[in-house]
């Protein structure tokens, strides 16, 4: 082969191979622990997240503008433990009249001593502040003085509005820090929904034209209940439950949208785009959070499906029966279910379904709405009969 023909060749190879796309590097999945008060459950939440989260960032400290400093009752030997790597994170509530760089330093230096005499080494600290564009100056002046005093080696971050996106002070700020967390859910008036995927695409890609940091994006992984107060505003119920009376509207992040939204940033990340970090581990308990199974699916971009059955257990013609959700997604529960029985002499429902009365088959009708979470169980219902045929039910949305 002549060389001129070899150079030609190995030029279009070249120029082919030049052509593929480069594989996105992995974004890194971070989880947030916000619970004011950790419990057993959180060893195995903690122990169930290990394999697919490679950062905790914790609660660890608080200022409110009635309650003033609080600390997170951190179960610090279990978090020890888990040995990934902590990042502590100190909330500065937004309604504080100013903030008071001598006592939060004070606060701070104590908390730091505390968590490493546990054996806690941490990684960064996070501050949390809400602060109106307007008082930027202030916030930048109070994080310089901050990052003097800290410890060497430990990172300095920041919980990030997108509202900043507009304040000729952004980047001076960001200046101040080794990285930053750009908050997209929560962000807006609630009665427009927790969070827009869209607008949080954009916030990104703008942010990434200020920063030249890395930075990352806080993302939802939970739901809230707006009720009314009794002056017309509207409250906003979260993981705790509120002692109030009223109508409440539900609001939650859909895992669907989420992970559409996960897999474009995997594919054409914004620059300085670090990685994603979800808000907040759930516990069993936690209603209003994705479930675990469900909240590990969409980090890892794996597809999301419910699949529900129905399981009949019992004898001498007593059953039980109940719904399972088999999937990885949690679910809404089904409006009707189905089941094919021999002489019943007596059947019910529970848990918000209600039988239909002389059907033949067994029909549960739903009469209120709850979610099951991928790989959980609720019973549906009970029946006295002669016998019932378990692979004979269907499921109706």
């Amino acid at each position: 082969m002549s060389f001129l023909r070899r150079l030609c060749i190995g030029l279009v190879l070249g120029a082919i191979s030049g052509c593929q796309p480069e594989s996105a590097a992995p974004l890194d999945q971070q989880l947030y622990i916000w619970q004011r008060q950790w419990r057993p459950a959180h060893e195995q939440a903690l122990a169930d997240s290990r394999a697919d989260f490679s950062t905790l960032r914790v609660l660890a400290l608080q200022a409110q503008p009635r309650a003033g400093w609080s600390r997170a009752l951190v179960d610090l030997p279990r978090l020890k433990a888990d040995a990934r790597p902590v990042i502590a994170v100190v909330r500065l509530d937004g309604q504080l009249p100013a903030l008071d760089q001598q006592a939060a330093q004070g606060q701070i230096d104590q908390l730091l001593s505390d968590w490493q005499a546990a054996g806690i080494t941490l990684a960064g600290l996070e501050i949390d502040h809400d602060s109106g564009s307007a008082r930027l100056p202030g916030y930048i002046d109070f994080l310089e003085k901050l990052r003097a005093q800290l410890p060497p080696g430990l990172t300095l971050s920041i919980t990030a509005l997108p509202a900043w996106l507009d304040s000729p002070r952004l980047a001076a700020l960001l200046r101040t820090v080794d990285s930053s967390v750009l908050q997209v859910h929560a962000v807006s008036d609630p009665r427009h929904g927790l969070f827009d995927p869209v607008q949080a695409r954009t916030w990104a890609e703008r942010w990434s034209q200020v920063s030249e940091k890395p930075f990352y994006l806080a993302l939802p992984a939970y739901g809230v209940a707006l009720l009314p107060d009794t002056g017309g505003t509207l409250v906003v119920e979260s993981e705790t439950p509120l002692n109030r009376a009223g109508e409440r509207r539900e609001l939650l992040a859909d895992p669907q949208q989420l992970a559409k939204l996960a897999m474009e940033l995997r594919q054409q990340p914004p620059a300085h785009l670090a990685g994603l970090i979800w808000f907040r581990l759930p516990l069993p308990d936690d209603r209003r959070a994705w479930s675990l199974a469900t909240l590990k699916a969409v980090a890892r971009g794996d597809a999301l499906a419910g699949q529900w059955r129905v399981e009949v257990s019992g004898a001498a013609g007593l059953f039980d029966i109940s719904l399972v959700n088999s999937g990885n997604l949690d679910q809404p529960l089904p409006a009707r279910v189905t089941l094919l029985a021999d002489r019943c002499d007596a059947a019910d429902g529970l848990n918000g379904y209600r039988l239909q009365p002389s059907s033949q088959p067994l029909v549960f009708n739903r009469q209120t709405s709850a979610r099951v979470a991928a790989g959980g169980r609720r019973a549906l219902g009970w029946a006295r009969c002669h016998g019932i045929d378990q692979g004979a039910w269907n499921v109706y949305p």
